[in-house]
């Protein structure tokens, strides 16, 4: 039995419903994607800033600083266009951290406005770029799929995703409910019911995914 929603989840769930009884899927991911990216890029930021600030080379750093608070200035007050010129300069120029950093915060600002495809695009420039830790690559990865999860292929969107729904890594429970979603937007319904199914069981699935997953299992049964 999944825990107890709080009031943004228990509309998100029921506009998703909603959704599924009048079979608009496509409806269902536009609501639930933009939900989830929320949530994803907020995860990026905390655990990928922490890395940078602590693995960057100390006579850069004051400086590549001091450069991504600007951009991140920028970005609060809402002067977009300048924020993602200052972001785009730090990704062709920045090495290491710092430029993952403004990758991610580049595509983030790409994607709240509404650019998913160039948000999809620096985020598989991202997970491409070998000098970079696999964790975060991952990740892009997994973003950048988020960002097309609109428009894109069901089934390559799935192949990508396939190998961080393996073994022990860190993303693979995102990924295999980003491919449940796909699965969905496929008309495979006895797929995503298997995957949520297993979400909701199994004992490692974070709390958020395992509710989602159990809540989506009950509307699938329906």
């Amino acid at each position: 039995m999944a825990d107890k929603l709080d009031p943004e989840q228990e509309v998100l769930f029921r506009e998703v419903q909603e959704d599924l009884r009048e079979e608009q899927l496509a409806k269902f991911w536009k609501s639930w994607g933009n939900w989830i990216i929320g949530g994803a890029v907020g995860i990026v930021v905390a655990v990928a800033g922490v890395q940078g600030w602590q693995s960057y080379d100390s006579g850069r750093r004051s400086a590549e600083a001091e450069r991504l608070t600007a951009a991140l200035q920028l970005a609060g007050e809402r002067q977009t266009e300048a924020a993602q010129r200052s972001l785009a300069a730090m990704v062709d120029d920045s090495v290491g951290s710092y430029a993952m950093l403004a990758s991610f915060q580049l595509a983030r600002l790409q994607s709240r406005e509404g650019n998913r495809a160039a948000a999809a695009a620096t985020l598989r420039d991202l997970a491409a770029d070998a000098s970079h830790p696999d964790i975060y690559r991952d990740l892009a990865t997994l973003l950048s799929v988020l960002n097309e999860m609109d428009d894109g292929d069901p089934a390559s969107l799935t192949l990508r995703l396939a190998p961080l729904t393996q073994g022990t890594n860190p993303w693979r429970f995102s990924a295999r409910e980003l491919t449940a979603a796909l699965a969905l937007r496929s008309g495979d319904t006895a797929t995503a019911k298997q995957i949520y199914e297993a979400l909701a069981r199994e004992a490692g699935t974070p709390r958020g995914v395992g509710g989602r997953a159990a809540e989506m299992r009950a509307l699938l049964e329906h």
